[in-house]
């Protein structure tokens, strides 16, 4: 195999297909990146059983061929790259890469034990990255870390008609984000319900932020099934996870709530200035009134801190809540509005925050974005 590829070309290729390499693995193949040279493309492919990335790249092919090489060495090398042409050729198990008199010599890994890469699934429909890279970030912040409960790792997608609808939830709090996406005439099979490594999906999602659209491909079958993204010259498959979160309609009924209204960026930074004094898994109380403010407060004895912020309350006199301050924190800022509105039930229940109706054009339409959380029950 022989080919010539721009370097800034072979770098992005090379660093997008990184992305799926695993951090470690018995498999020591799947540390490697699959290159393959043909009719004027490159192609290279991350795969760990997981996700498959696969990116193209313009290049001069004078010996098409395929190989294996590892991956995280060939990203290293592509970093130091000189600007200009690249040269590329494979000589018995030799991978040399050179570029403006540098030249580089890499092994490669055997080619034949490297297992099938899957196929992208068909296309179902289209969404437009940069919205859908943002909808998937509001979500993932809610998404549990815990492996051991890979249900609650996933983002749940689901594609009804026009809409699609992202949820992720840790049993402590609940995200959901609606957006406008388009499906393919030719393609109807009701109603798409999945469930995705947040993980995983987020950055993808990030990985196809400008490029315009997105097409989304499904390929039903639980977990083994997969849902393919593409964008640009990347395509990306990631395997579902089994099973769907619980429902949230009931959840996010909130009547007989109190409604508060507080700027969004003041209430984070207050939150971020007063936890400094709290205590490992500490709450962080507020304080809404009816007379126009919030009071936040954290610590214990000496070691406390407070500040009082403008706020609107209706629905109480006065309404004392607390939260652990990193989940507020995640939540506020996945907000893009000036303003939030928080419909509180009390100490130890359901708080669902959402931006303020007509507060923001990036996110017009009331109930496109919620989040839940569960306020602590003893408040400091």
């Amino acid at each position: 195999m022989e080919f010539r590829v721009e370097r800034t070309e072979f770098a992005d290729a090379v660093g997008r297909a990184a992305r799926a390499l695993p951090g470690r693995t018995p498999v020591p193949v799947l540390g490697g990146l699959l290159l393959e040279a043909d009719a004027g493309r490159l192609t290279v492919t991350g795969f760990d059983f997981e996700a498959a990335v696969r990116v193209e790249a313009d290049a001069e092919v004078t010996v098409p061929g395929r190989l294996l090489v590892l991956g995280r060495r060939l990203l290293d090398v592509c970093r130091v790259l000189p600007d200009g042409p690249v040269g590329c050729v494979l000589e018995t198990s030799r991978f040399t890469v050179e570029a403006d008199g540098t030249r580089f010599g890499l092994s490669t890994l055997p080619l034949a034990e490297y297992p099938p890469v899957p196929a992208p699934p068909a296309p179902y429909g289209t969404v437009d990255a940069a919205a859908f890279a943002t909808a998937v970030a509001q979500v993932a912040v809610a998404a549990g870390r815990d492996d051991t409960l890979p249900l609650l790792t996933g983002v749940q997608l689901r594609l009804d008609g026009g809409e699609m609808t992202l949820a992720a939830s840790d049993r402590y709090r609940y995200a959901v984000r609606r957006l406008e996406w388009k499906r393919e005439a030719a393609r109807d099979d009701g109603v798409v319900e999945t469930l995705l490594p947040a993980r995983r999906l987020l950055d993808v999602a990030r990985s196809l932020a400008r490029c315009g659209d997105v097409r989304i491909g499904w390929e039903p079958g639980g977990g083994g099934g997969l849902v393919g993204f593409e964008g640009g010259r990347t395509r990306t498959a990631l395997r579902l996870l089994e099973g769907r979160l619980p429902a949230y309609t009931s959840l996010f009924a909130m009547a007989g709530a109190a409604v508060a209204e507080v700027g969004r960026e003041g209430l984070a930074e207050a939150v971020r200035r007063v936890a400094v004094v709290a205590e490992a898994n500490s709450p962080v109380r507020l304080d809404f009134s009816a007379e126009g403010s919030v009071r936040l407060r954290a610590g214990y004895g000496d070691d406390v801190a407070a500040q009082r912020l403008p706020a609107t309350l209706s629905g109480a006199d006065e309404m004392p809540v607390a939260f652990n301050p990193a989940y507020l924190l995640d939540a506020l800022t996945s907000f893009e509005s000036p303003r939030v509105r928080l419909e509180l039930l009390g100490a130890g229940q359901r708080a669902l925050l959402h931006a303020v109706p007509g507060d923001g054009a990036a996110e017009a339409g009331a109930g496109e974005h919620r989040h839940l959380l569960m306020s602590v029950k003893e408040l400091v």
